[in-house]
């Protein structure tokens, strides 16, 4: 079993900036990709952004230019750092990895979720 550990959410003022954090722990042998999801209020859940293998990254068209995915393979730990935060960012945050495990066979995770609010 693998567990996505998310740390960072929080309250701030549009403009402001916050850094998400994932950490990854459990039966893994590899992890092919990691990336956050968010969901508002009303809202279908959406990719934010996911970086795999090789530090290959994607963006949501409405996060490029203000927020960077990053990753230290070391620690299974993936980031997120929001700049330039808008009252539309607003939403909980998802952490999300394909994982490989010990035993070989390959898994889709969740993290628990993080509220980002994001006040004008």
């Amino acid at each position: 079993q693998v567990q996505l550990v998310e740390s960072g959410g929080g309250l701030v003022q549009a403009g402001g900036s916050l850094r998400l954090s994932c950490a990854a722990s459990g039966s893994i042998f590899n992890i092919n990709r990691m990336g956050w999801y968010r969901q508002a209020p009303g809202k279908q859940r959406e990719l934010v952004a996911d970086i795999r293998s090789g530090d290959n990254t994607n963006y949501a068209d409405s996060v490029k230019g203000r927020f960077t995915i990053s990753r230290d393979y070391a620690k299974n730990t993936v980031y997120l750092q929001m700049n330039s935060l808008k009252p539309e960012d607003t939403a909980v945050y998802y952490c999300n990895a394909d994982v490989i495990s010990v035993g070989r066979s390959l898994v889709n995770y969740w993290g628990q979720g993080t509220q980002v609010t994001v006040s004008s």
